[in-house]
């Protein structure tokens, strides 16, 4: 079987190099996508689950989040950025739930981040321990997600360190819209349109508090992106590494603070423009399964054969957004189709270190997170499967 699976001595080579664990999830993925579709309300509570599990586990025992579990290195330590993110999605589940629990599990994760932001108001980017410790605009701003959501759900404790990250992102942004200044060490240099996912953070800061320009300055960034979206819809400087091919995960990025933007102000034209990036996406997409590239070039051409299942996930919530802006039943059945096939990599009932976890790619060696469980591509998947329930729960009323 082995021999069946591996197309070359040097696969082979590759594979016994690998750990057991690894070994095992590489064969399975080669073997294929699996029949079984375990349903979004079992994913959506095992995906919970993990999360915790990952919290519990972090290396760092800190409260925040570990940033994956790998099946060559085992667990990491925490991540501030996706922490930040991870907090709506924590709450939002509690809420539903009436889960006190989860409640508590996500004030953790908040009090972690709050005891770490620098006085000016900025996050540093990467996970704890890893150098070099500097504030990065984009990391702040996924934070400033969490601690918004902090405000409206635990009250003014967490007031005052939102307001310094939003005024540090404001500080920090050049007239034209575009943050130049603290970028990411961790990517390649050079402007990044997906930083409109910043400014869907400056966005849920004013809605809190409306008087300080922070809205102002989420709509500058988002028109500086639009600037470079192309008349099919792409968008130059849309990726960590390779702005030619980017990853559906930055695409996602870029369309969801695009979304954002349409939702804040109602303009018709952020709905329009979202639209015709979301098409573009769907023209990569393989009808049949839901399979999606994980990256993607100027023609909408998938330029790889795994999928990167962060960017399926989150770009699956967009076309489920678009659904209920429109109407259309196209975008309703592309975010199911995605949505069942970022499902049935998702194992059930295996144990608990990957147990309702979202792999980098699918396959398991693709090219994202390669090996690894990520935190932030499972909190993406609960987001749309709990979305998708929402929106079949209203269809069927």
């Amino acid at each position: 079987m082995i021999k069946r699976l591996l197309n070359s001595t040097k696969d082979i080579y590759r594979y016994f190099q690998l750990p057991a664990a690894a070994r095992s999830e590489y064969l399975n993925d080669r073997s294929g996508l699996s029949k079984n579709d375990p349903g979004s309300g079992q994913v959506i509570k095992k995906g919970i689950d993990w999360l915790c599990y990952a919290q519990d586990n972090s290396t760092t025992k800190d409260g925040g989040v570990a940033r994956h579990f790998s099946l060559i290195s085992n667990w990491s330590p925490s991540y501030p950025e996706t922490t930040g993110y991870i907090i709506p999605t924590m709450l939002e589940y509690a809420g539903i739930n009436n889960d006190q629990a989860i409640r508590k599990r996500a004030k953790r994760m908040i009090d972690w981040l709050v005891s770490i932001q620098s006085p000016e108001g900025g996050f540093q980017g990467g996970m704890i321990g890893q150098a070099p410790v500097v504030p990065v605009v984009f990391n702040t701003g996924q934070i400033l997600l969490g601690l918004a959501c902090a405000v409206e759900e635990f009250g003014d404790e967490y007031r005052e360190p939102m307001i310094r990250a939003a005024d540090w992102l404001v500080e920090n942004q050049d007239p034209d819209g575009c943050w130049r200044r603290y970028p990411t060490p961790f990517a390649v240099p050079g402007e990044k349109v997906y930083d409109t996912h910043v400014a869907w953070g400056l966005f849920e800061a004013g809605r809190i508090e409306s008087g300080k320009g922070y809205s102002d300055a989420a709509m500058a960034n988002i028109l500086w992106a639009l600037k470079l979206q192309r008349e099919n819809g792409w968008f130059d400087k849309c990726c960590l590494v390779d702005p030619e091919q980017p990853l559906t995960h930055t695409l996602g990025y870029v369309l969801r603070g695009i979304l954002e933007a349409y939702r804040f102000t109602e303009d018709s034209e952020f709905l329009n423009r979202s639209i015709k990036t979301a098409d573009g996406i769907m023209n990569a997409m393989r009808p049949e399964d839901g399979f999606l590239p994980g990256r993607i070039n100027s023609k909408w051409q998938g330029t790889v054969p795994w999928a990167c299942l962060t960017g399926t996930a989150q770009i699956a919530y967009c076309w489920l957004l678009l659904f209920k802006y429109t109407g259309n039943k196209r975008y309703l059945e592309a975010g199911l189709k995605a949505n069942e096939f970022v499902r049935r990599t998702v194992k059930t009932d295996s144990t608990p270190e990957i147990n309702g976890a979202v792999k980098g790619s699918f396959p398991v060696q693709g090219g994202y997170g390669t090996y690894e469980y990520l935190n932030w591509a499972c909190k993406f998947m609960i987001d749309s499967n709990m979305l998708e329930e929402k929106i079949l729960g209203a269809t069927l009323k």
